[in-house]
């Protein structure tokens, strides 16, 4: 059933679908507000990694 999902011709079509409803104008603009937005995710969470592996200040076993 999905043995031949995705060809190459799907993706020329899938290109000429999305020049047609965006114009050639707008596609540049879309793929490099994708591309920063990538950009900004992968930031973000590179940041959440830094910030789980960074030792936290000692517990203070008196506020248990």
């Amino acid at each position: 059933m999905l043995r031949n999902a995705l060809e190459p011709w799907h993706l020329v079509v899938l290109a000429v679908a999305c020049l047609l409803v965006f114009g050639s104008r707008k596609l540049p603009d879309m793929a490099r507000a994708a591309g920063q937005s990538m950009r900004i995710l992968k930031a973000e969470t590179r940041a959440l990694r830094e910030e789980d592996t960074k030792p936290g200040p000692p517990e203070d076993p008196s506020r248990r």
